[in-house]
């Protein structure tokens, strides 16, 4: 039994997309959403690799979107209306943070896909990442903004040497 991390996946990928928005129409939408997804997926799955670490952040919560928003400039719009965004409370700044470092780099993305291979999400079911390892142009110009290293280097550089020292335990850093 895998367990359940499909709020925050949800709510962090929806955090995502409403921050670097696909470019087009609903095609477009479509393909950046799974884009996101994806990466948020994998992040998520890296970040929570056994069943007590996702259940633990179902206890606790993950934090919310209100660094990424203050990050990206996105919380003056926000409101006030508490209800319409209390999906926030569901986003996970770390989980956010790797999925957009994954999303800029492919060889990073595909590292971390290989490393789910460790934990107890995968078992069972097979995974497909194609369009976060290997997008096409299609994949590409949905997501411009999205997948844009300046856009998306705020919120990756968020964690993104936690990120690197999950896919590299031990490893040393050159100066």
């Amino acid at each position: 039994m895998q367990a359940d991390l499909s709020c925050v996946i949800a709510a962090t990928a929806q955090w995502l997309t409403r921050a670097f928005p696909a470019s087009g129409g609903a095609l477009a939408s479509a393909l950046c959403e799974v884009q996101a997804r994806q990466a948020v997926t994998v992040a998520a799955w890296l970040r929570y690799p056994t069943e007590m670490d996702a259940a633990l952040v179902g206890v606790a919560g993950p934090g919310g979107s209100a660094r990424l928003d203050w990050v990206t400039g996105t919380d003056a719009s926000l409101g006030d209306d508490v209800d319409a965004h209390a999906w926030r409370t569901w986003v996970d700044e770390v989980v956010a943070s790797w999925a957009a470092s994954l999303l800029t780099d492919p060889e990073l993305a595909a590292l971390a896909v290989a490393a789910l291979a460790d934990g107890s999400h995968s078992t069972g079911t097979p995974a497909e990442f194609r369009r976060l390892v290997a997008p096409d142009d299609s994949d590409q110009r949905a997501a411009a903004l999205l997948r844009h290293p300046d856009l998306l280097a705020p919120v990756a550089e968020l964690h993104h040497s936690q990120l690197l020292d999950r896919l590299h335990p031990g490893r040393t850093l050159i100066a």
